[in-house]
């Protein structure tokens, strides 16, 4: 037992193993003090967040200042790669996200171009990612899975996950599976509240479970807890907190061993409901390794928080100690895992891996109609329309930026829901630029007055497409990263070789 330290001491221990399994975030884009502290106390992880990362240089030195503390430190991040974006928050991804790899539906080019970011998060000096979305995006009105999901087929969303994580893992980044057991069959945010998944066993294991298999089978390092309840395996616990997910259907039937690391705790969907140091305990005991916390809840005070509960936990005999143990010690698997991978000196092709993710977005983009190319620079109007909050709200998207260097002349208007429409010029063609328009009733109803007066318009779609492809000419681009406005903009100038889909 390691408990006592001594009459009424707690064991350094102790201690350490509840610092061990905490990844907290912070602010700033140096290692603040109270950070540094707690690095040289054991604090075994930290979550890197685009509101730490500015460009290559300034990642580099922090990740360095972190490991200066701790060698052994696990350094996260959430680098999607598509609308959810981290190191390139500032400019927007180059690459497509899941939604247009699977669209394209080649697993070599997912492979590809996960293994462009892994080199990029390896050259950071970045070691676990929380990605990929693995969810399988089952209902068109969920409102946090969308593009960061690979499509709505479970065998689809699986293959592309073992090719996401195969290429990955082959720059020596460990990959995280999320959310498990899945997201995508939900209407409800779990940032903001907790989602039920109301399928049956039998249609999980038809449905939300394909994609974790496969993952398992890629060798995943690390798999997500989503923040869902799930009546199926268990009606009282959120999966973050149910020993029969995790444990029973996560270890036991999947027979996954790696590590499993929570959501966000400072979730409201679990801290209203758990408290932040409640639900931290909660997930430990019932069988996660390490504890996420970012968002609202990043300073030294929560940590510290987080620490004397878990510890209080373990003198309590609410969190058994051998089971604490056992998270620290896939922790450092992980941390070992990753150390050896550093070790390693991996062949890698910068120019092409450079030009993968443009060439996959020009890929995956879609056109329905005849209209293309414009004959003129076009008057264009994109609507901003709400985001869910994985994405960073700084983060450019849209088509304006590159086809005004393609077609100078254009003249680019951004609304919102509030705006009033601007008078339209006759002559001139009209391009419309929308985000999940079916999911927001005032973008519809713009995009029905607009096109009720130019039904010639062309409509690009850079969220998840609806039922309906409105427009004259209509544009799917499965994402609204740099690279997939990039694609987009080049098809409306004629400057490329995307062939048209459909027609009217």
């Amino acid at each position: 037992m390691i408990v006592r330290g001594g009459p009424g001491g707690v064991s350094p221990e102790l201690a350490r193993l509840a610092d061990t399994v905490l990844q907290p975030g912070f602010v700033g884009v140096e290692v603040p003090d109270w950070l540094r502290r707690r690095l040289g106390e054991g604090l075994g992880g930290v979550a890197l967040y685009s509101r730490n990362l500015v460009d290559g240089v300034q990642v580099r030195a922090l990740t360095a200042a972190l490991r200066a503390e701790n060698p052994d430190v696990v350094i996260a991040t959430d680098e999607e790669a598509g609308d959810v974006t981290r190191l390139e928050a500032l400019t927007g991804s180059s690459r497509p996200g899941n939604l247009a790899l699977g669209a394209v539906d080649d697993p070599g080019l997912t492979k590809s171009v996960a293994r462009g970011v892994g080199h990029d998060l390896a050259e950071a000096g970045i070691t676990l990612n929380y990605a990929p979305v693995v969810d399988v995006n089952s209902d068109l009105d969920n409102p946090v899975v969308g593009t960061r999901a690979f499509g709505s087929d479970p065998w689809l969303v699986a293959r592309h996950a073992r090719a996401w994580v195969t290429g990955l893992q082959s720059a020596g980044v460990a990959a995280c599976a999320k959310h498990f057991p899945g997201h995508g069959a939900t209407a409800v945010d779990s940032h903001n509240d907790l989602p039920t998944v109301s399928y049956t066993s039998e249609e999980l294991a038809a449905t939300t479970l394909p994609p974790y298999r496969a993952a398992i089978e890629a060798g995943v390092q690390a798999v997500m807890t989503g923040h869902l309840l799930v009546p199926a395996y268990d009606p009282d616990s959120p999966a973050t907190m149910s020993g029969r997910i995790l444990v029973g259907l996560l270890r036991e039937e999947l027979g996954f061993d790696g590590l499993i690391v929570t959501d966000g705790v400072e979730m409201p969907s679990v801290a209203e409901r758990y408290g932040v140091t409640g639900a931290a305990v909660r997930a430990l005991a019932a069988g996660a390794d390490a504890v996420c916390v970012g968002g609202e809840r990043k300073g030294a005070g929560v940590v510290g928080f987080m620490r004397n509960a878990i510890m209080a936990a373990v003198i309590d005999g609410t969190l058994p100690e051998e089971r604490l143990a056992e998270a620290a010690s896939r922790v450092r698997r992980l941390a070992a895992w990753s150390a050896e991978q550093r070790r390693v000196t991996w062949a890698t092709d910068r120019t092409a891996l450079a030009s993968t993710g443009l060439a996959a977005a020009r890929r995956a983009v879609r056109v329905h109609g005849e209209g293309l190319p414009l004959t003129s620079a076009p008057q264009l109007i994109e609507f901003v329309s709400e985001t869910n909050i994985a994405i960073d709200r700084t983060t450019p998207w849209g088509v304006a930026a590159p086809l005004t260097g393609l077609l100078p002349g254009t003249t680019a208007l951004r609304l919102g829901a509030d705006d009033p429409l601007p008078p339209l010029s006759g002559g001139r063609p009209l391009v419309i630029v929308v985000r999940d328009a079916h999911r927001h009733a005032w973008v519809s109803a713009r995009l029905d007055t607009l096109l009720s007066g130019r039904p010639d318009a062309v409509v690009v779609e850079m969220g998840l497409p609806g039922p309906e492809r409105p427009g004259g000419t209509h544009i799917t681009t499965y994402g609204a990263t740099s690279a997939c406005g990039q694609a987009a903009a080049e098809l409306l100038a004629g400057r490329s070789s995307t062939v048209l889909t459909g027609s009217r």
